[in-house]
């Protein structure tokens, strides 16, 4: 800790909250409230007025626990002697965060623990302080290639994989599947180990309000974010690392988020896209003044797939079915707006759509903002038609572990029949209202089955009579600046330890009476 005494507490006041408490405090509501870490955490870090090497110790510390979550139970199971129902929840979320520290952020084990310890206390875990710091230093006494040999013995198969990346088993076999289906069963474990990887932050540069200088500004911000990333390794309210080669109280070594080792990684793939973003993206100037939107290239190359599959037609009407939280429809209605089109974003959830009209905000007369089930249209006879259809339909969000890593313990097995019948009913209500000679994008951030070929082999055996597919990979493959590695065929599927951006699953289609 700061080895400030009690007395300085006083004259100077009460003491910040610290980045672990941030971190533990994020880490609570996630398993407690179902929160979502990426929308608690940034709050929680300006609550707590973290500096920016603070909120990269939070923000490490938070999201490596998690995505760990499976596997450093399993650690601290052994290493406790203890069935994990068998040890009490803010206990248990206090270790995980020093098991993090450990395992995954190299801090000494005598800082980790020590620190983790007294973390216990703050949060009213006096009772187990002990515990806390028995487990911890026999978590320590191993190295984590140590521990993996022992947390995968006996194991084999996906349940091997699951417990050594820290995956459910199902979601495992369900990507082995996914990539199964294009002969690529043997990157498996590439594309679990890339779960598990931070990503950097990505920005949209909108079509006609993005400009050049928003551009270069953010690229240059990208550059010197990686200057102070480099430089992170310990919270400040720890001692600062002694220099190169000498000893310290806490070198805990924070990685730059996503830092690739693919000399292709830091280059985007989408032509809109701008890579390299680390730290508070607000902080761009682009990105403040709602130019510049932070979104995933994944997002983007499904968007542009279906606004750049052809010419666009001055008068067009474009629909978005499922346009919350409003990343995609910001794309498409720059997009729109380049081409004379107007755009129409249909979202159910009030929250949600309240959030897609800020998105939307600006783009005047050109965009409409509506509310309601997507599933309705279609069925009002009003007969209104739509030119240009985006269906990202809700999903299981297989495909962005990276990004929510708490989606791969939430979500379960028995919860993808219910979403893929939900999916073939908003693809039914889109093919209703698509005009003659109109393109379809149905897009999931899953790579599952069920809700990615499956639902397309469906689609067509109901409406092969008035659609046709299209070839999604060459669409996909026209539109990326570099190469997108999708396979050949009439879907495209990214892949993030391809391309380094989510698992967006696209299929376009086009209506021929």
């Amino acid at each position: 800790m700061s080895g400030t005494t009690t007395g300085q507490r006083r004259k100077h006041g009460p003491r910040q909250t610290s980045a672990r408490r941030v971190a533990f405090d994020v880490l609570r509501a996630v398993q407690v409230d179902d929160a979502y870490a990426n929308l608690l955490l940034p709050t929680r870090i300006r609550r707590a007025g973290l500096s920016a090497r603070d909120a990269a110790f939070a923000t490490e510390l938070t999201y490596g626990s998690i995505r760990m979550l499976g596997r450093y139970d399993a650690i601290v199971a052994l290493a406790s002697g203890r069935r994990i129902d068998n040890i009490e929840s803010d206990v248990l979320d206090v270790m995980r965060l020093g098991a993090h520290q450990l395992l995954g952020m190299r801090t000494p084990t005598h800082a980790a623990v020590s620190a983790t310890v007294e973390l216990a206390r703050e949060v009213g875990a006096h009772r187990a302080t002990g515990f806390v710091n028995a487990v911890l230093r026999k978590v320590g006494a191993r190295t984590d290639d140590e521990w993996d040999a022992l947390i995968t013995e006996g194991r084999g198969g996906d349940a091997l994989l699951a417990a050594r990346w820290s995956h459910p088993v199902w979601v495992v076999s369900a990507l082995r599947d996914a990539l199964a289906a294009e002969r690529s069963r043997d990157e498996l474990a590439a594309l679990l180990a890339a779960d598990n990887v931070a990503p950097r932050v990505q920005l949209a540069a909108l079509p006609g309000l993005a400009t050049a200088e928003d551009v270069a500004a953010a690229t240059a911000h990208a550059a010197a974010v990686d200057d102070v990333t480099d430089a992170v390794d310990a919270p400040t309210d720890q001692p600062a690392p002694a220099a190169h080669g000498t000893a310290a109280d806490d070198d805990t070594e924070v990685a730059p988020p996503g830092r690739p080792t693919d000399p292709e990684a830091d280059l985007p793939v989408s032509p809109v896209g701008i890579r390299g973003i680390s730290g508070d993206p607000a902080r761009v100037p682009g990105v403040s003044a709602g130019r510049l939107r932070v979104q995933d290239e994944g997002s983007q190359l499904a968007a542009l797939a279906l606004s750049r599959s052809s010419a666009v037609r001055p008068g067009e009407r474009w629909l978005d079915l499922c346009a919350g939280p409003g990343g995609k429809a910001a794309l498409l209605a720059a997009e729109a707006a380049q081409g004379g089109a107007v755009l129409v974003a249909n979202e159910l959830v009030p929250a949600r759509a309240g959030l897609v009209r800020k998105a939307l905000a600006g783009f005047g007369d050109g965009v409409t903002v509506v509310e309601g089930d997507g599933r309705r249209f279609g069925r009002d006879g009003a007969g209104v038609t739509f030119d240009r259809i985006l269906l990202d339909a809700p999903c299981t969000g297989l495909g962005a572990l990276r990004r929510r890593p708490e989606a791969r313990w939430r979500k379960q097995p028995e919860d993808v029949p219910e979403l893929a019948a939900l999916q073939a009913e908003l693809l039914d209500a889109a093919v209703r209202v698509l005009a003659p000679g109109g393109t379809l994008a149905y897009v999931t951030c899953s790579p599952h089955l069920a809700e990615t070929r499956g639902q397309v082999d469906a689609l067509m055996a109901r409406h092969g009579g008035v659609l046709e597919q299209l070839d999604t990979a060459s669409v996909v493959r026209s539109v990326a600046v570099r190469d997108p590695k999708v396979a050949d065929g009439t879907t495209a599927q990214l892949w993030p330890h391809r391309i380094g951006t989510d698992a967006m699953f696209i299929a376009l289609f086009r209506r021929t009476a």
